[in-house]
């Protein structure tokens, strides 16, 4: 009798188990929708905003905590300036509500605060869009219950995800390598059957994803 209730309880675990369906690149980004602080206003904001576009959407922790605001500027800068220049936009997000990130980013960045920022910030204060992009950490009892992680995530024109990368709460974030990330999709979308190989840079030479025409980049590579 009690080995048939492990295995009642193994059999529904593995229904529950199932049913999650785990996010991965080449895969339509799950939608989403909330009410985001845009310079000094709220309104609404969604995926749908977004179509045509490249996006970058990346949930941080809370707002007025310490790694927090050192990130938020540094993706806001480089939304200003090289990610505008390429098509994509940049999108916060955080399980605060949109009150607070309105007092955090009008407080003084020498007091802890962002001073400012130039993307929008989604108040996720349901939870719902941590949640859905598996950043929630909903570990019982764990120090960061119920705040998402440093998620980040490459979304193309079409809608899909093209990257994903999760830190945990301690790891800011290196925005010049998002920067370069985008840069390669683009480049390898546009350049079909080529691939970016490690570290690679725009101006780089490529790999073409063949036998015979990668040789010439392999010799290269191996003299390196």
């Amino acid at each position: 009798m009690a080995w048939n209730k492990h295995l009642l309880f193994a059999l529904c675990l593995g229904l529950v188990f199932s049913s999650v369906k785990c996010l991965q690149v080449r895969t339509p980004a799950p939608a989403w929708s909330g009410t985001a602080l845009v310079g000094d206003k709220f309104q609404p904001l969604s995926n749908e905003d977004f179509k045509g576009k490249w996006l970058v959407l990346f949930f941080y922790p809370l707002d007025f905590t310490f790694v927090c605001p050192t990130e938020i500027v540094s993706y806001s800068e480089a939304a200003k300036d090289e990610l505008s220049k390429i098509n994509t936009q940049v999108v916060g997000v955080s399980v605060d509500s949109k009150f607070t990130h309105l007092a955090f980013s009008k407080t003084a960045r020498e007091l802890g605060g962002l001073g400012g920022v130039d993307i929008p910030l989604v108040a996720d204060i349901t939870k719902e869009i941590s949640r859905a992009y598996h950043v929630l950490d909903e570990i019982p009892g764990d120090d960061h219950e119920g705040v998402a992680m440093r998620g980040t995530f490459i979304i193309d024109p079409q809608g899909i995800l093209r990257s994903i990368n999760v830190n945990d709460e301690p790891l800011g974030r290196d925005v010049s390598e998002t920067v370069r990330q985008v840069k390669a999709l683009q480049y390898a979308d546009a350049n079909k059957g080529q691939g970016c190989p490690a570290n690679w840079r725009p101006g780089d030479d490529s790999i073409v994803a063949n036998p015979s025409d990668s040789k010439d980049f392999f010799t290269k590579w191996a003299r390196k």
